[in-house]
């Protein structure tokens, strides 16, 4: 059994009683209102809804992350970088970066965690500053890939990725770790291809740490149009 959230005013659990197996999965219920999805947030919990299965909320151990020193980049990617003639935005339309992560397919996946009604909260959460969009567009301004997640402080969490051009997703990555706005940015769930970029884990202890600290720090703001960086 896991606890059941109030759907009016919820009440998140302490992480440490997440389980171990499914790896995080800490309550359900509750809601998707900003205000909720921020708390959620800040004690490093995220929502993972499963088909059939009520709301579900998540904090796995270990968390993976990536730092501005820990980013990795191939000689191969620097230069793609540099001779790229695609744009990189910000927020230029963040519904439609979700919609096309929700309906990319994803290997070893049927189906998506994005449903509507995680589109709908994310998009108020971006009204209300708080979600944000990478964008890699092409020089029709034409959408080739991007990212999306929640900013809080100094801490980017991220949520979902997507690249319908190759290289796009990488990107929108490499830009959003070069935008100087970030200390830690969270990938949640380990996996080879961030590795390979320079992702590592934290313990769940030691990732709540640093957000506490982090996300309470002065934000810096994404610039508009991020396509300067040098690399």
């Amino acid at each position: 059994m896991i606890p059941w959230l109030d759907e009016t005013l919820p009440v998140f659990p302490s992480s440490s009683g997440a389980h171990e197996e499914p790896n995080g999965l800490l309550c359900a219920g509750g809601n998707l209102e900003v205000d909720t999805l921020v708390t959620a947030y800040q004690q490093g919990i995220f929502p993972w809804p499963i088909e059939d299965y009520p709301l579900l909320w998540w904090s796995p151990n270990p968390r993976m992350v990536l730092t501005p020193e820990s980013f990795q980049l191939s000689r191969r990617q620097r230069r793609f970088l540099r001779k790229m003639a695609w744009q990189v935005v910000v927020n230029q339309n963040f519904a439609e970066v979700i919609e096309a992560c929700a309906i990319t397919p994803r290997m070893h996946q049927d189906g998506s965690w994005i449903t509507s009604s995680m589109q709908r909260a994310y998009n108020r959460l971006h009204e209300a500053g708080f979600a944000h969009s990478i964008e890699v567009r092409d020089e029709q301004g034409m959408l080739c890939g991007g990212l999306y997640g929640v900013s809080i402080g100094r801490v980017f969490f991220g949520e979902s990725m997507f690249a319908w051009q190759s290289n796009a997703s990488k990107v929108a990555l490499a830009f959003l770790v070069h935008s100087g706005c970030y200390d830690l940015i969270d990938c949640q769930m380990e996996t080879e291809h961030l590795q390979r970029q320079g992702a590592y884990t934290l313990s769940r202890e030691r990732f709540l740490e640093q957000v506490d600290h982090l996300s309470q720090l002065p934000a810096t703001m994404l610039a508009t149009e991020i396509s300067k960086v040098s690399f």
